[in-house]
């Protein structure tokens, strides 16, 4: 709930606004994909686990602009009951949706020779499940309004199953091949669904036991303004930044035979 935070304005013809829906507005990314959502004129529902972290970054948001344009709601992306009422009353308070887009994720990093099915539970839960109770009430609304985007942001790491991370690689696997299929039915209705295929982002995941080294990373701004830049053309796929579509094409065309006796 967003408790006692001001409500925002109620648009008017003279001053009209488009509205987001950001699940996982606390990390490195999604706090920068918010902070460009807003300059660029939307208003914006901010969902996380983090009070402290959101009521600051709708603060600084509200304070930029001279008026609200940010709220918060405490959100658990794997309370998968939650998800409906949660969704009617955020679509309620910010007046309507025009974008959903969803950044929360989770990460943990094996050692070579573990399997850890606990860990590989929470990213499914939080990389897949938590996208998909949360899409299955969006997709609906937005195929009623024949309009609105829809934009998941998941990983190079789905495109194909490297030895370093079995769980994560099929949690993003999987959320790819949702938003695919999401993508063709809901195309024919005039709305748009991204799927955004960050490689490294410049973030604290890499403070984690066994991270590997960044690689072609770029910052959590420079994932921002690429995830916008797919947004305003209303693309398809997007690979953030553009050097991983020519890498992950090498990757996902070499052999198996080869391909299983690598080391990433």
């Amino acid at each position: 709930m967003p408790g006692t935070q001001t409500m925002i304005p109620r648009a008017t013809p003279l001053t009209p606004r488009k509205k987001a829906i950001l699940i996982g507005a606390a990390g490195g990314i999604g706090a920068q994909v918010a902070r460009r959502l807003a300059q660029e004129g939307y208003v914006l529902g901010l969902l996380d686990r983090s009070e402290n972290v959101l009521k600051t970054l709708c603060d600084e948001i509200n304070q930029t602009y001279g008026e609200t344009r940010a709220v918060f709601y405490l959100h658990d992306v794997t309370a998968y009951d939650r998800v409906p009422d949660l969704f009617r009353k955020i679509v309620a308070d910010l007046g309507g949706l025009n974008l959903f887009v969803y950044v929360a994720g989770a990460i943990y990093f094996p050692s070579i020779d573990e399997f850890n099915f606990a860990e590989d539970y929470k990213m499914v839960e939080v990389n897949l499940l938590g996208a998909m109770a949360w899409m299955s009430e969006v997709a609906p609304v937005f195929q009623s309004m024949r309009g609105g985007q829809i934009v998941g942001v998941s990983s190079v790491a789905g495109d194909r199953g490297r030895i370093g991370n079995p769980g994560y690689n099929a949690s993003k696997a999987g959320f790819t091949c949702y938003l695919e299929s999401l993508r063709n039915r809901l195309t024919r209705h005039g709305v748009n669904v991204i799927t955004i295929k960050p490689g490294q982002v410049k973030t604290n995941v890499f403070n984690l036991p066994n991270a590997p080294k960044p690689v072609l990373a770029v910052t959590p701004e420079q994932a921002a303004d690429g995830i916008w830049n797919a947004i305003e053309k209303r693309k398809q796929v997007a690979y953030i930044s553009g050097l991983w579509r020519w890498v992950m094409l090498a990757i996902t065309h070499t052999p198996s035979l080869i391909f299983r006796r690598l080391n990433f």
